[in-house]
Parts: C-alpha cells; sequence; structure tokens
C-alpha cells in the first residue's frame, strides 16, 4: 500500500538521501533515479517536490547553512555575553562539524572538481551570511570603544577571505605548525585592522582552531 506523507516530511526524506548520496558518490556522479531510489518514491513524487537535482542541492545547503546561522546568530544576539566572548562563541557555532561523519564527507566532497558547483554555491551563501553576523558585534564593540574601526563590515570579508584560503586544508595542505603560525599571523593583523593592542585578540585563537576555552 502506497504511504502518504506529509510534504515537509517527505521533502526532508528526499534531502537526507541526498546528502548522503552526493557525500559518498559526488554531486557530478548521484543521478536523480538513485535519489528516488534511495527514499522508495515514485519520479512523480520526487518532481513533485523539486523541479531537479539542481534545485535538491540548493535546498539542502540551505538546510545546512540555515540551521548553522541560527546557532550563531542565536549567540550574537544575546547582550549578556561580553563582545569578544560572543564573537569568539560565534566562530566556533559556524564551524562545521567534521566529527559527524556525514558532515566530514560532505566538506571532503566539495572540494572534488565533480562537485565544483556545490562548493561555489555553499561558499557565496557563506561570504553572505557571515560577515554581517561578526560586523554587527564588531560595530556594538566600536560603540564600546572595544574597537576602532570606520568599516566593521569589510573588516570582517576580509578575515573571512583569509581564513578561507589560508587555513583551508584542501589549498595548501599544511602541517599543524604552519597552520598554528597562520592562525597567530592572523590574530596579529586582525587586531590591527580592529584598532587594538597586541594581544588583546589572543584568546580568539581558540576560534580558529574549534577548541573551546577552559
Amino acid at each position: 500500500m502506497r504511504i502518504v506523507k506529509e510534504a515537509d516530511v517527505r521533502k526532508n526524506e528526499i534531502l537526507d538521501a541526498a546528502g548522503i548520496l552526493f557525500s559518498e558518490k559526488g554531486y557530478d556522479n548521484t543521478s536523480v533515479t538513485d535519489i528516488m531510489n534511495a527514499v522508495g518514491i515514485a519520479k512523480g513524487t520526487l518532481y513533485h517536490h523539486f523541479k531537479s537535482k539542481e534545485d535538491i542541492m540548493d535546498a539542502l545547503i540551505k538546510r545546512q547553512t540555515d540551521a548553522i546561522f541560527l546557532g550563531a546568530k542565536k549567540i550574537a544576539e544575546d547582550k549578556s555575553i561580553p563582545v569578544k566572548e560572543r564573537i569568539i562563541r560565534t566562530i566556533l557555532a559556524l564551524h562545521v562539524d567534521r566529527s559527524q561523519t556525514q558532515g566530514q564527507k560532505m566538506m571532503e566532497q566539495l572540494h572534488k572538481p565533480q562537485n565544483t558547483q556545490m562548493h561555489e554555491k555553499t561558499k557565496k551563501i557563506v561570504f553572505m551570511g557571515v560577515p554581517p553576523i561578526l560586523a554587527d558585534m564588531v560595530a556594538e564593540g566600536v560603540q564600546q570603544g572595544i574597537f576602532e574601526t570606520s568599516h566593521p563590515l569589510e573588516c570582517m570579508e576580509m578575515a573571512l577571505c583569509y581564513l578561507d584560503v589560508m587555513l583551508d586544508d584542501n589549498v595548501l595542505g599544511l602541517t599543524q605548525a604552519q597552520r598554528q603560525e597562520k592562525i597567530q599571523a592572523f590574530i596579529y593583523h586582525l587586531e590591527r585592522l580592529l584598532g587594538v593592542g597586541e594581544g588583546e585578540l589572543a584568546a580568539f585563537e581558540q576560534a580558529f582552531t574549534g577548541r573551546q576555552g577552559e
């Protein structure tokens, strides 16, 4: 007997299956038929919810980034946390949890040639969504006399551009020591971008290593 499910439930089932297949096979090597078979639905059911495989990819990326941004924004808007600490916690919340098998596979797949489209779409969403979240806190820090910059958004855009390339293991393949040196150099220059004294942002190191402070 055919089971009829609510639209949101069915859509999430399709996205769950697509996420696994994209992670294991790559976006280009996954067919719509593969996704249909994984969910156990007919072509008409899939196309009722999504127009194409690219439409599925867009929805999957949006679902993943929306969940990450939601958690980060919740922290960023919590005025009970001091600005510097809030920025650190927000960046930590934006980290993709690579300890999760599927999340790790997805990140690895994004850098493969057959997944260029997924990589570029994800990067665009991140570059549009992350800097404004951080810039609002920097602007708040400026008002409090903690930071000194006339361009909070541009500062965060520059910071993200650096991190996207220099700390990406798939781009430079840094050793742990090289990575640590890049992080320390980044913080040194970030202090100058934000108009604070040397060493004042040393605590930010935990945000870029992904390690929580004691």
